[in-house]
């Protein structure tokens, strides 16, 4: 089965507000999940908005660097290589896919109000769809996230 890829148009939140939701409901199938990044600033970020981005709640995860990534639900990393064997990859600030082969979705979020995030998305669709990926579009609607394409 080949890795769907989801593409993400984030216009009424931010990364911040957005990717805790869906690391969830990816948690709620049971699933694994990598987000991946090209920033040292977005891990140390991320590592610590996880564990308190709400007062009830928090995500288990670990970074990439760290003894024991394997075994993590959500790792956070800026290499290539999937050592929790995830079955949901995120793609963050223009992170690089690579091998797909082995993850289930494949979800590229970016910031539908920054000109440059649009227009790379707008090339990664492409590239996408003509390697023969299933694509999907998203879209931030008044009441959730709505499948657009």
């Amino acid at each position: 089965m080949s890795c769907e890829v989801w593409f993400y148009h984030l216009e009424r939140t931010a990364l911040d507000q957005a990717l805790p939701d869906l690391l969830e409901r990816t948690l709620g199938k049971g699933w694994k999940a990598l987000v991946r990044t090209i920033s040292p600033e977005r891990v140390e970020h991320l590592d610590a908005w996880l564990w308190s981005y709400r007062d009830d709640s928090f995500l288990a995860h670990g970074l990439a660097s760290e003894p024991d990534a394997e075994r993590q639900p959500i790792l956070i990393s800026r290499e290539l290589s999937n050592p929790n064997k995830a079955d949901a990859l995120f793609l963050i600030d223009d992170a690089e896919p690579g091998e797909l082969e082995g993850f289930t979705r494949c979800m590229v979020l970016f910031d539908g109000r920054d000109e440059a995030a649009l227009a790379k998305a707008r090339a990664r669709w492409k590239t996408m769809k003509a390697s023969g990926y299933p694509v999907s579009y998203w879209k931030q609607g008044e009441r959730g996230w709505e499948k657009a394409a």
